[in-house]
């Protein structure tokens, strides 16, 4: 079973998170979600704020790449996953709320990332490799 660790926890929260899609005809889009948060051991979730291109491939059905890296100490996560949309409910109200509360438009919906693997980021021998 996938499971975050305290620590890869800890660079999400502390950390700018980029999100890799792509559209049903192959191209890849990249787009920094600074809404990343840890829901669970094994979810990740943010705020679609706008409805953009990564909005539109994720309804078109790509897997989502959510990607962290800390410099400081070179060492950084990849974690694939399925999402899910989620445009209704206690979760979505509370995403909407802290959005609203920072400033942000409310969120078109809320993208739940289901974890399927943990890759290591960091350089050297393990770079890239699947951990989990």
């Amino acid at each position: 079973m996938i499971q975050l660790t305290p620590e890869m926890k800890a660079m999400i929260a502390a950390h700018q998170c980029f999100h890799a899609t792509v559209s049903k005809d192959g191209i890849p889009n990249l787009a920094p979600k600074r809404s990343t948060r840890v829901l669970d051991d094994s979810t990740l979730v943010f705020n679609e704020g706008v409805g953009g291109t990564t909005y539109r491939n994720i309804l078109d059905g790509s897997k989502v790449a959510v990607a962290v890296v800390n410099r400081e100490v070179m060492d950084g996560y990849r974690f694939i996953g399925t999402p899910e949309v989620v445009t209704e409910g206690e979760l979505y109200e509370k995403s909407a709320e802290l959005s609203v509360k920072a400033g942000m438009p409310k969120p078109k919906a809320v993208i739940k990332v289901h974890i399927n693997e943990i890759h290591s980021l960091k350089p050297g021998p393990l770079a890239g490799k699947k951990i989990s």
